[in-house]
């Protein structure tokens, strides 16, 4: 186990060291001033990042998993087709209301929409979006026919919403679907989706493992959406308080015990739920039960870590580093943004439980190495143009609706395989990192081009945006995989055709 758990802190130590030391070497130039506490506290929070993305790595690996891929085999084994739909639903609800990420969407909505009411709600649409995932897989439907006709749907929605005048619902209701495929929601998700397609779906088919996390992440839009449709007024928006200093001494115990509390509210129904199923249904062994018990521990542990490192050291410097460039130094600021967004990928712990998976399912044919630098490209033009958009001042359906549309054209003529993988991988990008630590950036940047009262419109987006440029980018690392086949096709064609007829053999 020691061994285990030491790679996977190597492994977290190469992808958060680089986002950890882009900021402390901004930190030696003139661009940015933090002071001695700021950049002590950062660093500590670097070192707790670590420890705690390893810990929910191994925890992930134990627990999270291998209940999802249970739940999704075992369950139709079992023959009862209407209980796994129905029981699907309900897992979805709660992993989704467990997220601890989507707390801070329902705080933005909370002067408008009950939080409890919102929450609830955007649980409902991921456990029918669920469900409807279920049946892709069992009727075969395909996955860029059912997301051309999801899109069309919200951008139709979109137009409403303008019309009726609730506009400040576009960003945070594209958010949404970023936000609540976290990290505890994507390695269920993706297992379970593992398991149904391994019961249930085409075995030659490897792109029905893919597209649950795809599909799960219009489910909250769409709610959201409705809720704005019905709303009665515009949403507030307040800015927090981002001060290192407020964060330390008995307000950082706060910050843990309140975490602490958030995650442990996360796991306990998952954990019952499935332990239920397990006294019903599934009947594992009892070395498997222990092995899932220790794995949800490490979970807890290692999440708790986690989001309070964000929290205490990420969040604060964030926003810091954000105003400071902005106000000073805004010709470097769209340059820098893409390099944070190249390296804070690396940090989010869903990514590589998504490119375990990538490469398991493919049996090599899609490499994580290729999957990592695609999706880094990705975010980094994300998080530029975000930039760009806080400068401009424009709305996010700018980018959302040609590049949904580019993405979709994409699906079209790339393998399905991709695609299935693209989808998926917008959800899983715009993890805790994204809204703990680059929303603060961009949040820093709109106070200071635009003014607090432009945050809502032009700051929020930004995790729809992570969301949605993976998508182009996966598929356009699937579209060069077409065309290398079909010249290397091209060029054996020409060689043989080419070929001197004296050097054929003939065999009698």
């Amino acid at each position: 186990m020691l061994k285990i758990l030491w790679t996977k802190l190597k492994e977290a130590a190469i992808s958060v060291f680089p986002v950890a030391l882009l900021v402390l070497l901004l930190n030696c130039t003139p661009i940015v001033n933090f002071t001695a506490t700021e950049t002590v506290v950062f660093a500590c929070s670097a070192l707790a990042l670590v420890l705690g993305m390893a810990l929910f790595n191994l925890g992930a690996d134990m627990a999270m998993t291998p209940m999802g891929e249970q739940v999704g085999s075992g369950l139709p084994k079992s023959g009862k087709f209407k209980l796994l739909l129905i029981i699907c639903f309900v897992m979805g609800v709660f992993v989704t209301i467990a997220e601890p990420d989507l707390s801070v969407l329902a705080s933005q909505v909370k002067e408008v929409i009950n939080g409890t009411t919102l929450v609830f709600t955007i649980g409902v649409g991921v456990g029918v979006f669920l469900v409807i995932s279920i049946l892709r897989v069992v009727f075969r439907l395909s996955l860029a026919h059912l997301m051309t006709f999801f899109y069309l749907l919200l951008f139709a929605l979109a137009a409403l919403i303008i019309e009726s005048g609730n506009a400040s619902f576009l960003p945070l209701a594209f958010d949404s679907g970023g936000v609540t495929t976290g990290p505890i929601t994507v390695p269920f998700i993706m297992a379970l989706g593992a398991g149904v397609a391994a019961a249930l779906g085409d075995k030659h088919d490897r792109e029905s493992s893919f597209g649950f996390i795809a599909l799960c992440s219009i489910g909250p839009i769409l709610a959201v959406m409705f809720l704005g449709l019905f709303a009665g007024g515009e949403v507030s928006y307040t800015l927090p308080d981002y001060s290192v200093e407020n964060r330390l001494g008995f307000a950082l115990f706060e910050t843990v015990l309140h975490t602490g509390k958030e995650v442990l509210i996360a796991l306990i129904p998952i954990a019952a739920f499935f332990f239920v199923l397990q006294f019903l249904v599934l009947k594992l062994p009892k070395k498997r039960i222990l092995q899932i018990v220790v794995g949800i521990f490490y979970t807890l542990f290692g999440l708790v870590i986690f989001l309070s490192a964000v929290a205490i050291g990420f969040m604060p410097i964030g926003y810091k580093m954000g105003v400071q460039l902005a106000e000073n130094h805004s010709a470097v600021l769209v340059g820098f943004a893409f390099l944070l967004g190249l390296t804070v990928v690396l940090a989010e712990p869903a990514i590589h439980v998504l490119n375990k998976q990538v490469e398991t399912v493919t049996g090599g044919a899609v490499k994580g190495r290729s999957m990592l630098i695609a999706l880094s490209l990705g975010v980094g033009a994300a998080i530029a143009l975000s930039v760009v958009r806080v400068i401009f001042d424009f709305s996010v359906l700018y980018y959302l609706i040609p590049g949904y549309f580019l993405s979709l054209g994409l699906s079209f003529f790339v393998p399905k395989l991709y695609t299935a993988i693209a989808f998926d991988s917008g959800g899983v990008a715009s993890g805790p990192l994204t809204s703990s630590f680059i929303l603060p950036f961009l949040i820093g940047v709109c106070a200071a081009l635009q003014g607090e009262s432009k945050i809502l419109l032009d700051a929020f987006g930004l995790v729809s945006m992570v969301a949605m440029t993976p998508l182009i980018s996966i598929q356009l690392l699937g579209f060069r995989a077409v065309a290398q086949k079909t010249i290397r096709e091209h060029i054996a064609m020409r060689r043989i055709l080419g070929a001197d007829d004296k050097q054929i053999i003939t065999f009698m």
